[in-house]
């Protein structure tokens, strides 16, 4: 196997920094710029990047002989220093104030993080505070111009140019390498060894001196610390600091994902011996109501292991009567403790097909801090009062001590409310009436909420299977019934309630909020919707959630159901956390925050804190952050974090269910089309893969972006987004996560997929 250097090969399209000196110019530009000027090359190339680096960490005016000083340079070089600032100055770059003093054009340069593309591009995300393009906006990055530059890394860069609201750049040098250890494969070898990163984004591979191979061997999964990146063009060095294992067992793989993102999963010392500390006992003090005779019951998936929200319905002569309560982690997790620390630092459990992450040491998620059944335990108990047809009337909180009845399953509630299975609801006869009006208090919220323009996702979500010896034996789709819904509404309105609470109240907390999306985006896919045949509504630009309700109403209980609404979320902004109440477009919701999760998510926590030092001036409010505006930006991240996590864990699992499948045939739905080829997402498992256009039927193809269509030239058969077709599977890439289709006859008739809602 031949191995690859640190840097790409020229006609790759990424040059070294040293063939800067065959460039003819540098293009450069303040933002907005139509015209550029050349800023002829020369062997001082590199030289001028230092110069324009120093001048740019030296905010104001600089003196030539600070310049010249700061420079490790040969003597003569002092002219030739001169002359690049002269030239820097012609080329609006650099400003000379007096004969020897020079200041920077800080409008051309800024600060941004990296995301390298596995073609060889990037996209630079600014950092903050930098407000040179427009909020929102990347800086596009072609490979030439990346220089030694890695995914991830913290960079100077240079704009060169825009157009169409386009902004392109150059790295000028590199601040900060912000991977210095990367997961890869080890391969041994005769003089050296050789780790290949398991992320394609490093397009390098890293040599591994024997003394320095630890206990690895061929093929395994390892975590390797780069200690020489081989900026002279050599190979990059390292020594392996863990061997993970066999990457081709799933357990290995979830290890390297946590590895790969660096998510925190060793508890302190001392959280732990806080944890243990906590006694098993749960008294009933003054400042808690005992709601131990109200019947709680747990309702969580199968293999659930914590609990963290218990419910309970109870019919009044006007309504309903909903308990909503919360295991109380406030009480055990203290501002400024280890365990407090811990839980920041990580901000979110991460939940895997394989296992999962926790935001909190065992002791208090699976038993503490669990509302397992039969045990009392503390909580925080939302008790709202609605009228018959799902209206909050009344609204009240305390802290509490409950117990849990039942730990009952989706599964269970369904066969015993919507089965009507007999043998199970003999079983459970003290429970047949509760669970009615749970259904009926369920079915009302929803209707409610609905009214009002929530939107009405039905998102497929996709699980995993395993047999003997770490295999995977099937992926399905999670089945989502009225048991599911009824939780999800009792949580959604204990949210809402919270939220309300606080702004009626001034009280400063964290929101969770969801900004209205960008309307140019609504605007493609409003061409896109027309473009498959929908009727789209006119008033977008008044837009309200209501308007993709209407969308989506076209497509329920068909097999475009789930595209559509993967396609809407697409459109959507982030939802993210903030102390300023801005509301949720997609819950339509004028008030909402996280209230029912604080086992696993910090945010609900604070909220929980916050609410406390409203309601009884107990404890503190804040996190480890200075202020709620840093709170918020930061476990938005962590949340997002999380989020990449599970989906490139579930990727991996995807890939290995495939690659023992080659030859067989599916049926597939068209999600995506370019003048590549075609996107495809299974209907049974929603795997994605695509079909290369060398792939399809030898002919010339026609490719029309507007109406989302490849239209043969000899057959006419065209293909459009929301086709079904079936395809065969010709290969799996487990490194890239790529899996390629196939055309396969005959297309299948048109199934509807079952709708499932995103839980």
């Amino acid at each position: 196997m031949a191995r690859r250097r640190f840097t790409k090969k020229r006609e790759e399209g990424r040059p070294g920094r040293k063939s800067l000196k065959n460039k003819k110019l540098h293009r450069i530009s303040r933002p907005g710029d139509a015209e550029h000027s050349p800023l002829p090359a020369r062997a001082g190339a590199a030289l001028v990047d230092d110069i324009l680096t120093f001048l740019y960490r030296h905010a104001g005016e600089v003196d030539l002989k600070e310049v010249v000083d700061s420079m490790v340079i040969t003597r003569g070089q002092r002219k030739e220093i001169e002359s690049l600032l002269d030239d820097l100055c012609h080329h609006r770059l650099v400003q000379k104030i007096a004969k020897k003093t020079y200041r920077l054009h800080r409008e051309s340069f800024l600060e941004a993080s990296l995301v390298v593309h596995p073609r060889g591009f990037a996209f630079a995300t600014p950092a903050a505070g930098q407000d040179q393009i427009p909020a929102g906006k990347d800086l596009f990055i072609p490979g030439r111009e990346l220089g030694s530059a890695l995914h991830g890394d913290h960079v100077l860069l240079q704009i060169t140019g825009s157009s169409r609201g386009r902004f392109e750049g150059r790295v000028v040098k590199v601040l900060t390498r912000v991977v210095k250890k990367i997961v890869g494969i080890y391969n041994e070898g005769s003089a050296r060894g050789f780790v290949t990163p398991d992320d394609e984004r490093y397009p390098f591979t890293i040599g591994i001196e024997h003394e320095f191979s630890g206990e690895a061997h061929n093929g395994d999964a390892v975590l390797v610390e780069i200690t020489d990146f081989g900026q002279a063009g050599g190979q990059a060095r390292g020594r392996i600091k863990e061997v993970i294992g066999d990457p081709d067992s799933a357990l290995v793989q979830m290890q390297m994902v946590i590895r790969k993102l660096d998510l925190p999963h060793v508890f302190m010392g001392q959280s732990l011996l806080e944890s243990d500390r906590f006694s098993d006992k749960v008294e009933m003090t003054a400042d808690r109501t005992d709601l131990r005779d109200i019947l709680h019951v747990t309702i969580d998936g199968e293999t659930a292991r914590d609990f963290d929200d218990a419910v309970s319905v109870l019919k009044t002569k006007t309504g309903f009567r909903l308990y909503v309560s919360i295991a109380d982690v406030s009480h055990y997790v203290k501002p400024g403790s280890s365990l407090d620390q811990d839980a920041w630092e990580r901000g979110t459990s991460v939940y895997f097909q394989t296992g999962v992450v926790p935001m909190l040491p065992e002791r208090l998620s699976n038993n503490l801090c669990s509302l397992n059944p039969e045990v009392d335990r503390y909580a925080f108990t939302a008790i709202l009062d609605f009228d018959r047809t799902g209206k909050r009337r009344k609204t009240s909180f305390v802290k509490s001590v409950i117990r849990s009845r039942y730990r009952l399953t989706y599964t269970l509630v369904r066969q015993l409310i919507v089965d009507n299975d007999p043998l199970l609801r003999k079983n459970y006869k003290p429970l047949l009436t509760p669970l009615k009006w749970m259904a009926e208090l369920g079915v009302e919220l929803e209707k409610r909420r609905m009214g009002r323009g929530s939107m009405g996702f039905e998102i497929p979500e996709p699980y995993v299977e395993f047999g003997p010896d770490d295999t995977i034996a099937a992926i399905k789709l999670r089945e989502r019934n009225q048991a599911h819904k009824i939780i999800e509404e009792f949580m959604l309105a204990a949210n809402e309630a919270v939220a309300e609470t606080f702004a009626a109240r001034h009280t400063a907390s964290l929101y969770r909020v969801h900004q209205s999306p960008d309307i140019l985006k609504v605007a493609e896919f409003a061409e896109f919707m027309q473009s498959m045949g929908y009727e789209v509504p006119r008033d977008k630009e008044n837009l309200s959630s209501k308007w993709f309700n209407r969308l989506i109403n076209q497509t329920k209980g068909t097999p475009r159901e789930y595209l559509i609404s993967n396609l809407i979320l697409r459109v959507m902004q982030q939802a993210r956390y903030s102390p300023e109440n801005i509301g949720h477009f997609g819950l339509a919701a004028e008030f909402y925050t996280h209230f029912t999760s604080p086992i696993r998510r910090y945010p609900d926590l604070m909220v929980h804190r916050a609410l406390k030092q409203l309601l009884w001036q107990e404890g503190k409010t804040l996190a480890p952050a200075a202020n709620l505006d840093e709170a918020g930006d930061f476990l938005s991240k962590r949340e997002r974090v999380a989020v990449d996590a599970e989906r490139e864990m579930l990727d991996r699992l995807k890939v290995r269910y495939m690659e023992n499948k080659i030859g067989e045939n599916f049926s597939g739905i068209i999600s995506g089309i370019t003048s590549f080829g075609l996107f495809v997402e299974l209907i049974q498992t929603m795997i994605s893969g695509a079909v290369a256009m060398a792939d399809l039927p030898k002919e010339g193809y026609e490719f029309h972006e507007k109406r989302h269509m490849l239209i043969g030239r000899q057959s006419g058969k065209n293909y459009q987004v929301g086709d079904l077709i079936s395809v065969r599977l010709i290969s799996v890439d487990k490194r890239a996560r790529r899996i390629n289709f196939a055309l396969s006859e005959p297309e299948p008739e048109e199934q509807p997929l079952k709708p499932r809602r995103k839980g």
